[in-house]
């Protein structure tokens, strides 16, 4: 079973769509909990509250017949952390963004994505040997959006910082630090740098990654859709 952990409901659909195109022969299924999130932006970084929590929302979920693909950025590093099963999304994307360019800016809609998107980032460079700088971008006006219901204003909001982020031949290429920021990539393909978000990425990753592991992911069960919080 491949199990896609949420801490925003939003990207329930966004990653669902993503299996049933890139990865329909491999079960799955989406597990929530927002708490998480909350409590990250609430105190504005990984508690040790915050931490005993992942690891305990994971520790059911990584038995030897499972595969963990951890979608939020804000926990990635620490959902690694887990073990040999648990993949974090946004680590393909980086590996991409490392081979595409040196100065790299990450963009994001919460504040407490930025430190981990960046400190990943880093953690490619030194394993590829190679130097890169980050910049960040904060682009603080769309998170209320998505709140309220509106990813079509989210991902323009998105769009139209970064180009204003394009201008002036700053970066070699752009990440969006969240899955949710995927809506805005249609919108930027005419910038004149690479945006690179994490959704398709990470599942092809972890698609890969799975059939590895289980050469017959048919064996012991069907595909599934399943959300659970």
């Amino acid at each position: 079973m491949l199990t896609l952990f949420h801490t925003a409901a939003s990207n329930v659909a966004l990653f669902d769509a993503l299996l049933k195109q890139l990865a329909p022969d491999i079960p799955a299924r989406h597990v929530v909990d927002e708490a998480i999130l909350r409590e990250v932006r609430a105190a504005g970084a990984v508690t040790p509250a915050v931490i005993a929590r992942v690891r305990a929302a994971l520790a059911p979920l990584t038995g030897p017949q499972s595969f963990v693909l951890c979608t939020c950025s804000s926990i990635g590093g620490l959902a690694e952390q887990s073990g040999a099963r648990v993949m974090r999304v946004d680590r393909p994307m980086a590996e991409r963004a490392v081979s595409l360019g040196r100065r790299i800016a990450i963009a994001a809609t919460l504040q407490s994505t930025l430190a981990p998107t960046q400190a990943l980032i880093q953690d490619v460079a030194r394993q590829a040997d190679k130097a890169v700088e980050t910049g960040a971008l904060f682009i603080s006006s769309a998170w209320p959006l998505i709140e309220r219901g509106d990813p079509a204003g989210y991902a323009r909001e998105i769009a139209a910082a970064l180009a204003d982020a394009c201008a002036g031949d700053r970066f070699d290429v752009i990440v969006l630090a969240q899955a949710s920021m995927a809506v805005a990539e249609p919108l930027c393909a005419d910038l004149p740098c690479p945006v690179l978000s994490s959704p398709r990425l990470g599942v092809e990753a972890a698609a890969r990654a799975y059939r590895a592991r289980f050469s017959d992911p048919l064996s012991s069960e069907a595909p599934s859709n399943r959300v659970e919080s």
